[in-house]
This record gives structure tokens, sequence and C-alpha cells, in this order.
């Protein structure tokens, strides 16, 4: 409409060709390599494929520089169980974004197959592996689902109803980070929260800023001791604020250290 007229652009039959400056080229290229180990399973293929065709087009200045991506790469093989269909991710992406009520086939930790009614909200990739963050009908209360241990998903139709969402990492990182271990204890770290983060992953510890030079941070372990060397091992400047058993134990090894070393 309008004096000049206009077009519409409708749905493609093919991919149209891609003009890529250098920096998008390596950007693109990156992603491809990540992509190729991202435990979703199947996609290693698609993105090496897809790799090759791209440095086949590209000039000789960049892909060398390519080359010297991959000559510096290194990735360490993947557990089994971490592997998740291209599909299955794509269906549960579709049905957070539309808002869609969906019939989960899950298996727990123990090997149990249940079958479990979500409202699911946002997916959740830790580096490692992919969560879902759902709400469960059945359990009236927020959860995260490894994607990996859900065999099937199927929308049901019915639009979702969230009550008052977490916040989505801060809900991952609590139930990876804590409520497998049946010991926690809670540190202020004298590094801003950023560097908190690097230091202590948000698969480790739930992080919490404390102004901005310290950070208050939970971390699980499976006893005081492993809890005191691990804090031990951080080698910053830290104060253990509870429990008192993770503080005499770290303390006990701080006086061995001593000992060993005079």
């Amino acid at each position: 409409m309008g004096p000049w007229g206009g077009y519409h652009l409708g749905p493609g039959t093919s991919i149209p060709p891609l003009i890529l400056d250098e920096e998008e080229a390596l950007a693109v290229a990156v992603g491809l390599r990540t992509a190729a180990f991202s435990g979703v399973s199947g996609s290693d293929q698609a993105a090496l494929s897809a790799l090759l065709k791209l440095r086949q087009v590209l000039p000789a200045r960049i892909a060398d520089r390519l080359g010297e991506l991959d000559a510096a790469f290194t990735h360490t093989a993947r557990p089994e169980d971490s592997q998740i269909s291209p599909a299955l991710l794509l269906d549960l992406a579709t049905a957070c974004r539309r808002g869609e009520s969906t019939r989960l086939t899950y298996r727990d930790r123990a090997g149990t197959t249940s079958t479990r009614r979500v409202d699911p909200y946002r997916l959740i990739y830790t580096g490692r592996r992919w969560y879902l963050l759902a709400y469960d009908l059945t359990r009236q209360d927020w959860r995260t689902f490894r994607t990996d241990r859900i065999i099937d998903a199927t929308a049901t139709g019915q639009a979702t109803a969230l009550p008052d969402p977490p916040d989505p990492a801060q809900m991952v990182s609590t139930g990876v980070a804590l409520r497998p271990y049946p010991v926690r204890v809670t540190i202020r770290l004298a590094v801003p929260a950023d560097e908190a983060r690097r230091l202590v992953p948000l698969t480790v510890g739930v992080h919490q800023p404390d102004g901005d030079d310290a950070t208050i941070i939970d971390i699980g372990g499976p006893d005081a001791d492993g809890l005191a060397r691990y804090l031990l091992s951080l080698g910053r400047p830290l104060q253990i604020l509870h429990p008192e058993e993770v503080r005499q134990a770290f303390l006990a090894r701080t006086r061995q250290l001593l000992e060993d070393n005079q």
C-alpha cells in the first residue's frame, strides 16, 4: 500500500546465500564447533558438515584463521546420558514460547518413569546439560527437569497459567548445586559477583551479591571435610558463615597445611 506500492516476503523454499564479514564468519565457526559438542544428539554431524561447507567458500586468509581455531580447540568427551534429541528440544522450546501445557514422560534419577503434566516456562543450558523449568501441575510447585531424562513431550493445547515465575538460572543452580547433597555451607567470598561466578560456577553454588566487592555463596557437598577442601582450593579470602562443622573442618585442614609446610 502507499504511493510507491510495496512487496511481501513469504516463506522461501530454500535457504538464500549469506554474506558474512570476517568476524561474522569466525563467530559462526565458533558457534558450530560449540554446537557439535553441545549435548544434543545428532548435532555433531550437522554442525561439522556446515562448518566444512563454510570453510570451502571462505577466502584463504579467513580459512587460515579458522584452521588456527581448529588446532587450538579441545573438548572432553560427554557422558552418554546427557544427550537429547534436537526434535525434543525444539518441542520443549516451542511449548515455552507458545505458553502451552505439556504432558511429559519423565525418568527420574532412580530410573522410575512417570507421567508429569507441566506448564513449561524456560529452557536453561548450564554448559553441560539442558534443563526445563516448568510448573508441575500435579505437585503445584515449580520444578526443574533434566531434558535428557524426558522420554516424550506432548502439547495438550491448553494455555499455561504461570504463578509468579522464579529466576530460571537461580532455580537450576539451586537444584544442581544444593539439593543432591546432605551438607551445605554458606560463605562470604571477598570478590565481586562476576569473579565469584568464575571461581564457583553456577552448577556448584548459588550466588547472591553482597555489595560491590563480595558475594554470598551457598555450596553443597557430600561431607564437611570435602567442602573444606573445596573452599581451600579457591585460594581467595573467605568467611564461613555456617555451619559450624564445616568451619571446624576448614580450620583443621588449614592447621594441617601449616604444619606440613613448617
